[in-house]
């Protein structure tokens, strides 16, 4: 992957983080793939500076360092100097980088559909959909102006934290393949692992995440050990904003409240948490899955402190009676894979970290940041007055559609859980008319043997008859391992 290039390399990257459809083995060992790679020439970099700002390099800094900071698959960052004397980082995108991910794209859509071709089964884990969110994901990535975008959102976050810090954008440098941002030196988060200062950098990571999580709704997507620096004040800071998660206020309650039950061990909040998040259809059957979260819980309990993980339990019921098909909505995949960077971080900071005491302890600061969210809307009072003139439309339209129907109005009827038997019903008359096309086939082969016109095979039989045998047999063979494959013979 590290040979084919910058998209096969987030590729790899993007399924390290995918639990829901790599084992940990393979998850690990793509963990590792790192997106360092040769600088481009300066000249290049230059050029496509002078491009984006219509002025020569001299005329734009006051210094500027040829040599590249950094070098990744997607841009590289160099050093300068603005003409006020603040101290900047220019971050620019590879030439060429555009087209290669498009072609590398195409024939990823082109290996997919042939490997679906080949393995039916393929299809239950929707490799397209893959390659779709990983071009979303790249075409943000290659324009500055979306990741300047994401540090203007976060700034208001982040800037409010005693501990935290972030670099912020050169407002009248910022382009779609060129990005001016504050220099914030400092060092990598990596080089303080078991020093006096881990713990409270562990404290200021997850206090940053509550913070961005529950009182936001906005939060750095990508917090792995290379996106964290620590100033020379001691203050920790978020780099690389090209991917932001969200989520909206109905699920920061919801995952509030799971966390909580998570840690107090309630099955029967836990659930009620699941169902709002979406995990659990509302009609399931709650006793069998209050004692299959009990389970979880009971597991999770028998943990040392070092191998206790929210992230992991969460993900251990978001997957209860879903098995191999289950997919997350993007947006809470974003959030539980960034909770799963921030606890393996927190870890290596802090090995003897009590996570589920210091959430204990976070509780009601997560239940103020939640409420005030809830109140950032408009007044009680306000929401009920318009509500209240929407009645009389209501009942106006209710009886205008009871007059136009002979006193009978229509009723919209909303189901849930017909679609597995529509499916199946689908696949059952697909079944049934292969069957009767192969035994039309058997039939007119048999027929056709019979009769002497044409060429033959072997002498005596025709071709025609063995072309029906030979389709015949191969649509049962298709039939017969689509059929056992399913597991319902």
């Amino acid at each position: 992957m590290t040979r084919l290039g910058t998209t096969f390399i987030k590729l790899g990257q993007g399924l390290s983080l995918r639990w829901d459809l790599l084992p940990a083995n393979y998850r690990e060992a793509l963990s590792h793939l790192s997106d360092d790679v040769p600088p481009f020439p300066p000249a290049e970099a230059i050029r496509a500076i002078e491009r984006a700002f219509g002025a020569s390099v001299e005329h734009l800094f006051l210094v500027f360092d040829p040599t590249p900071l950094a070098a990744a698959s997607v841009a590289q960052v160099r050093a300068a100097k603005l003409p006020d004397g603040r101290d900047v980082v220019i971050k620019v995108i590879r030439p060429g980088i555009e087209l290669q991910i498009q072609t590398d794209l195409r024939l990823l859509r082109r290996a997919v559909h042939i490997a679906q071709w080949f393995w039916p089964s393929l299809r239950a884990q929707q490799p397209l959909e893959l390659v779709d969110e990983l071009e979303q994901y790249l075409i943000a990535e290659i324009d500055m102006r979306h990741e300047a975008q994401n540090m203007r959102r976060m700034a208001p976050i982040l800037d409010g934290l005693p501990n935290v810090a972030m670099p912020h954008v050169i407002e009248s440098f910022a382009t779609r393949d060129v990005l001016v941002q504050e220099c914030s030196e400092g060092r990598r988060l990596n080089l303080f692992y078991g020093t006096p200062a881990a713990p409270g950098l562990a404290m200021a990571l997850l206090d940053a995440y509550v913070r961005q999580i529950f009182g936001a709704g906005v939060f750095h997507a990508d917090p792995h050990p290379g996106n964290l620096f620590v100033l020379q004040d001691g203050r920790l800071c978020l780099h690389d904003f090209g991917s932001i998660g969200l989520i909206d206020p109905a699920s920061r309650l919801a995952l509030g409240g799971l966390i909580e039950a998570i840690v107090a061990d309630d099955p029967t909040a836990v659930l009620d948490a699941s169902m709002a998040l979406g995990f659990v259809e509302p009609q399931a059957d709650r006793r069998r899955y209050e004692r299959k979260i009990h389970l979880i819980l009971t597991e999770m309990a028998s943990r040392a402190i070092a191998e206790w993980s929210v992230a992991e339990a969460i993900w251990r019921v978001a997957r209860l009676d879903h098995g191999e098909q289950f997919r997350l909505p993007p947006h809470l995949l974003v959030l539980l894979r960034a909770l799963f960077l921030v606890e393996s971080t927190v870890r290596s900071l802090d090995p003897d970290l009590d996570l589920l005491g210091v959430l204990r302890e976070r509780g009601p600061e997560v239940a103020r940041l939640i409420d005030a969210t809830r109140m950032q809307g408009r007044p009680l009072g306000s929401r009920l007055a318009h509500t209240a003139r929407q009645l009389p439309q209501l009942a106006e339209e209710f009886l205008r559609q009871a007059a136009l129907s002979d006193g009978r109005p229509a009723i919209t009827v909303h189901h849930r859980g017909l679609n597995a038997a529509q499916d199946a019903l689908a696949r059952t008359g697909n079944r049934l008319a292969i069957a009767l096309v192969i035994l039309g086939l058997y039939v007119s082969g048999a027929v056709l043997s019979l009769h002497n016109t044409g060429p033959q095979f072997l002498g005596h039989v025709p071709v025609v008859a063995v072309l029906a045998f030979l389709a015949a047999t191969a649509l049962a063979l298709r039939l017969v391992v689509g059929v056992s494959r399913s597991g319902h013979l």
